[in-house]
């Protein structure tokens, strides 16, 4: 399963010719830059009076918490989340063109 994910990944960053250790490096990167632009993206939405009580509950690492917060203060916040992913993948794209 794991091979799998990797591997399309990998495809979809156009990196699928690269080493496997290679393409693993780049996607653990690309997950990081990933992962920030999309809770950027979250957090701009969020009404900046709940922003602190994210953080808190984001730093505590409770899942669960997160998940219900931005159920109820950002509404569609996967979707923007998968907005920010694909926007990053695009750029990365972008930035591996000849």
């Amino acid at each position: 399963m794991q091979d799998e994910l990797t591997k399309a990944i990998a495809t979809d960053l156009g990196i699928n010719d690269l080493k496997p250790e290679e393409q693993q490096a780049l996607i653990s990167q690309f997950g990081e830059v990933a992962l920030k632009a999309a809770t950027i993206a979250i957090v701009e939405k969020m009404p900046e009076a709940k922003r602190e009580e994210f953080t808190q509950l984001a730093e505590a690492g409770d899942a669960l918490a997160v998940q219900t917060f931005l159920d109820a203060e950002v509404p569609g916040h996967e979707a923007i989340a998968k907005a920010a992913v694909a926007e990053e993948v695009k750029r990365f794209k972008a930035f591996q063109a000849p």
